[in-house]
Parts: C-alpha cells; sequence; structure tokens
C-alpha cells in the first residue's frame, strides 16, 4: 500500500548503493574493534580518559552527518541528526538498566564490566539491524504499522513515566529462570570466561546468565527505539547508521556516568516526554507531517530541560544495605 502525502515527507528514497552499505558495514565494525581492543587495553581507565572517549566518539557521530548532509542533502542530514539525538538520549536509559544488570550480578572489575557492555553493545547492534529490516518492510508494506508503532510508543512512555519507583528485578527474568533450570552454573566467577571447569566438570559460571539477561533487555529497548526513530525517518540506512552511531562509545559513557547515575532524577520523565512526542507524531501522520527541524528542536530542547532540572534537584538518597 502507498504512503500518503505526509508520511512521504520522512520519505527521501535515498539511492544508496549495496557498496555503500558494505562501507558503512566496514566502518562500524572497524570502529567496534577499535573500541573492544583499543579502549581501555590492560588497564582501568581514569575518568579523563572515559571523558575523552566519549567526547571523541560524539565527534565521529557528528563529523559523518556532516559528511552525509553535504553528500545527501540538508533534509538527509537534519534527519540522521534528530535520529542519532533520539537514540543517543534513548541509550541513556540502557546504561542505567546495564547498570542495575551488572550490579544484581555482583560482576567483579571494571576490565569484565567493560568486556560485558562492549559484547551487549555489538549484540544489541546486530538485534536492532533485523529490527529496522523487519520495520521497513512493515511500513512500506503496511501503512497501518504507523499508527501500531505511535500506540506503542505512547504504551512505552506511560511506562516511562511510571519507572522511577519500579525495581528492575533480572531474577524474574523468564530466559534466566529457564537457563538456570537447564544449566549447571557455578556460583563464581572466572576472570571473563562464560564456562570454567569444577571437578573436572564443564559448567557455566554466572557470566553467562549476565549476556543472557542483557541480550534478553537488549530486545526489548529495540522494540521501543527503532519505532521511535522510524517517526523521524524511513530511510533504513539513515535509521541503521544513526542506531550504529549512537551505540558505539557507550562502554566509556557507561564508565564516566556510572557514579552520577542518582543525580539524572528526571531522566525517565524526560524520555517518556520525547516518546510521547514521537508517538503522536506518528498517529498524526496522515494529517501533519511535523517538520524535521521541530522533531531535533524539541527533542534537544526536553533533554536540554531534563539535564538542567536534574542537575537543580536534590541527588537521590542511597538506600541502605
Amino acid at each position: 500500500m502507498l504512503l500518503t502525502a505526509a508520511a512521504e515527507a520522512d520519505k527521501l528514497n535515498l539511492d544508496i548503493s549495496l557498496g555503500t552499505w558494505a562501507i558503512l558495514g566496514a566502518v562500524i565494525v572497524a570502529m567496534l574493534a577499535f573500541d573492544l581492543f583499543v579502549y581501555a587495553r590492560g588497564h582501568i581507565p581514569s575518568v579523563r580518559e572515559n571523558a575523552l572517549w566519549s567526547v571523541g566518539w560524539i565527534v565521529v557521530a557528528l563529523a559523518f552527518g556532516a559528511i552525509f548532509w553535504v553528500w545527501q542533502g540538508s533534509e538527509a542530514g537534519s534527519q540522521y541528526f534528530a535520529g542519532y539525538l533520539l537514540e543517543r538520549s534513548l541509550s541513556l536509559d540502557n546504561l542505567f538498566v546495564f547498570a542495575v544488570i551488572l550490579s544484581y550480578f555482583a560482576v567483579p572489575g571494571e576490565k569484565v564490566q567493560g568486556k560485558v557492555l562492549a559484547w551487549g553493545i555489538m549484540l544489541a547492534l546486530v538485534l536492532r539491524l533485523v529490527f529496522i529490516i523487519a520495520g521497513a518492510a512493515l511500513l512500506d508494506a503496511f501503512h497501518i504499522t504507523f499508527y501500531v508503532f505511535g500506540a506503542l510508543l505512547l504504551y512505552t512512555a506511560y511506562k516511562l513515566a511510571r519507572h522511577d519507583n519500579v525495581e528492575i528485578e533480572p531474577e524474574h527474568n523468564p530466559l534466566l529462570k529457564q537457563l538456570r533450570k537447564r544449566v549447571t552454573m557455578t556460583d563464581d566467577y572466572d576472570g571473563d570466561k562464560l564456562f570454567t571447569k569444577v571437578n573436572g566438570k564443564r559448567v557455566a559460571t554466572p557470566l553467562l546468565a549476565v549476556f543472557v539477561v542483557i541480550a534478553s533487555t537488549d530486545i526489548l529497548f529495540a522494540v521501543d527505539s527503532i519505532p521511535a526513530i522510524f517517526a523521524v525517518t524511513q530511510e533504513p540506512f539513515i535509521v541503521f547508521a544513526a542506531n550504529a552511531f549512537a551505540l558505539i562509545g557507550l562502554r566509556a559513557l557507561y564508565f564516566l556516568l556510572v557514579g552520577l547515575m542518582d543525580r539524572f532524577v528526571y531522566l525517565t520523565q524526560g524520555l517518556s516526554v520525547i516518546l510521547a512526542f514521537i508517538g503522536v507524531k506518528m498517529l498524526l501522520i496522515d494529517v501533519w507531517h511535523v517538520p524535521i527541524w521541530l522533531s531535533l528542536a524539541f527533542i534537544a530542547g526536553t533533554l536540554a530541560v531534563t539535564a538542567v532540572l536534574s542537575l537543580r534537584a536534590e541527588p537521590k538518597a542511597k538506600t541502605p544495605a
């Protein structure tokens, strides 16, 4: 079914060849490898290193956006920047959940935590590529998908707005329950190994459980974030590029922000407002085309207000052990 005129406004029909896709894929793989094997190689990074790496990856993402703007025009460039800003802001919530998971399983040391995060981010990228391909096909074939995505985002915004007082409990994860029933697991970690030997028997370490929980969490985040960015652009190339550049470098950002997470007291409210806006935009797709500059300004403005209010608020009191 053909998209309506309003929906077509975000559909640029970019002429992206398979060769260009391959180049983007190679660049992303190279960046992931660089982040995995060069960042914090052989030592625990300092706050200054984490800050420099975090800023560096943002500069790389902005540089790609500038090149893409010159190459494909201002509309395509604006859609990339809006998509990147949206996915980067949503990824902050990923970091908070990852912190809860790593804390719950008492993953030892920043070195092991960093490796878990690196592989978790790679898995998230693969899962999002799958969701992007499926989402693009659904949007192209069934126009009603816009309304389904819009309703899903409004529901997610509602859940997120009520998220503050809800405990994240990995032990209730159904995949983790099935894993523990079927796999013999030791109580102790063995460095960054998923499996080890105890009394001559090969058994899993708790790190395998960590990966299972993070993988299932990645799927839930992909279900929320991919419909959100499709409200900004329906171009699969832009959607994937924005997701990839938003995810790369999260490891350094995690270690930079992990000690400050209690200060972001209004993050969930800010993200819920953004998702609600995006959801309404999708539901109005046949009535009003929201200009991309307005989407970009709204997302940036909401994040700025959220940051200012969070910094001015009293830090959350930590629950005594």
